[in-house]
C-alpha cells in the first residue's frame, strides 16, 4: 500500500508538472481613455459613435482583457466598462448590465495550421475597432458605425503558408450573444501577405438579420502596408446590400500614416461613405477627412485630432450653431488612451 501511494504521489507529481511546462500565465492587458471635444458649431454634429459628447471632458472605457493557454487549448474573456464599449457601441442587454462583454472565446489548435475558435468574437469585417488602443484616429469612421461590430459564432482557420490563411464559420446576427433567428450567417476571411510588410484581408458575411428585411451581404477589403520605416498606408472598403431593395452602404477610407519619431507620428483618414436609398429612394453621400497625430510617452498616447465632414444631401442634419441646417460640420478633439 506504501508502494502504491508513493507511485500515485509520483506520477500526480509529473501530471502536475507536465501541465505546468504546458500551461502559460494568466495575461491581464487593457487601456482606459479619456478625451475632450469641442465642436466648431457649439453642438455634437459629427455623431460616430465615439468621442460625441460636446466642449466636455468625457470618458471612455476601461477594457480589461483576459487570455490563457494550456496545451492547444487557449481563451479569451474581454469586458469594458463606460460608455465607448458600452452603450456608445452595443447596447444593454434586458438586465442593464454596466459593462459589455467584447470579447468570449476559446480555440482550440488541433495542428499548427489548423484551429477551431467559438464564442463571441470582435468582428473580422472592416480596419478600426472599438478598442481605442488598435485605432490611429479616435474618432471613428462611417464605415466602422455601419459594419458589425462583433460576430457570435464558430470558425475554422487553416494556415496554407506564410502568405496565404483562411477562415470560414458560422455566425449569429451582428452583435448579439444570441440569435433568435437561429445561427443565421456566414461568413469567412482570405488573409493574404503578398510582401513583407504587406497584409490584405478580403472578407464577406451573409445572412438574414433580425429587422432588415432581407439577407444582407457584406463584402469588406481590410489592407495595410508598411512602405517604408517611416511610411505606413492602410485602405478599408466595404459594400453592404440588403435583398428587396432595402438598402445598405458601400465606401471606402484611406489612411497614409507617416513616424517622424518612434514617439511621434501623424495619420490622414480620408473616407467616402454611401447610404443606399431603400424603396427606390435616393442615395446619400458623405465625405470626412480626419487629421489626428499620435504622441507616444510609455503607455499612454496623446491623439490631438481635427475632423471636416461634408454632407451634400444632409443626410446626418448638421447644423450651425444658431439650429439652421448646414452641409459641413468640424470638431476638435485631445483623447488620452493608456495601454497596459
Amino acid at each position: 500500500m506504501k508502494l502504491k501511494s508513493l507511485l500515485t504521489i509520483a506520477t500526480l507529481s509529473f501530471a502536475s508538472a507536465t501541465y505546468a511546462q504546458e500551461a502559460t500565465p494568466l495575461q491581464l492587458s487593457g487601456s482606459v481613455d479619456t478625451y475632450f471635444k469641442y465642436d466648431f458649431a457649439k453642438t455634437p454634429n459629427i455623431k460616430t459613435y465615439f468621442a460625441s459628447e460636446q466642449n466636455s471632458v468625457s470618458i471612455g472605457m476601461i477594457d480589461l482583457a483576459l487570455k490563457k493557454s494550456t496545451g492547444k487549448a487557449s481563451f479569451v474573456g474581454e469586458l469594458s466598462f463606460g460608455p465607448r464599449g458600452q452603450y456608445e457601441s452595443i447596447g444593454n442587454g434586458p438586465d442593464g448590465n454596466s459593462f459589455h462583454i467584447q470579447n468570449l472565446y476559446v480555440n482550440y489548435a488541433f495542428t499548427d495550421k489548423f484551429s477551431l475558435t467559438a464564442g463571441y468574437m470582435g468582428t473580422f469585417v472592416g480596419y478600426e475597432v472599438i478598442s481605442p488602443v488598435a485605432n490611429f484616429n479616435y474618432s471613428t469612421s462611417y464605415l466602422f458605425g455601419a459594419g458589425p461590430f462583433q460576430n457570435a459564432g464558430i470558425k475554422g482557420s487553416y494556415v496554407f503558408s506564410d502568405k496565404v490563411s483562411l477562415m470560414v464559420g458560422l455566425f449569429n446576427d451582428w452583435n448579439v450573444y444570441q440569435d433568435f433567428n437561429g445561427v443565421s450567417h456566414v461568413g469567412g476571411q482570405l488573409t493574404v501577405n503578398p510582401i513583407e510588410g504587406w497584409t490584405a484581408y478580403l472578407n464577406v458575411l451573409s445572412g438574414y438579420s433580425a429587422g432588415a428585411g432581407g439577407t444582407g451581404t457584406i463584402f469588406d477589403l481590410t489592407t495595410a502596408y508598411q512602405v517604408t520605416e517611416k511610411f505606413k498606408l492602410g485602405l478599408n472598403a466595404a459594400d453592404y446590400s440588403v435583398t428587396n431593395d432595402n438598402g445598405g452602404y458601400t465606401g471606402a477610407a484611406l489612411y497614409p500614416q507617416y513616424a517622424f519619431t518612434p514617439a511621434v507620428s501623424l495619420g490622414l483618414r480620408g473616407e467616402y461613405f454611401n447610404i443606399k436609398g431603400a424603396g427606390g429612394a435616393s442615395d446619400a453621400a458623405i465625405t470626412s477627412v480626419t487629421l489626428s497625430g499620435n504622441i507616444k510617452a510609455g503607455g499612454l498616447t496623446f491623439i490631438p485630432e481635427v475632423r471636416f465632414d461634408n454632407d451634400e444631401e444632409q443626410y446626418y442634419q448638421f447644423v450651425k450653431s444658431n439650429g439652421s441646417l448646414t452641409k459641413s460640420a468640424a470638431q476638435f478633439s485631445l483623447a488620452a488612451v493608456y495601454a497596459f
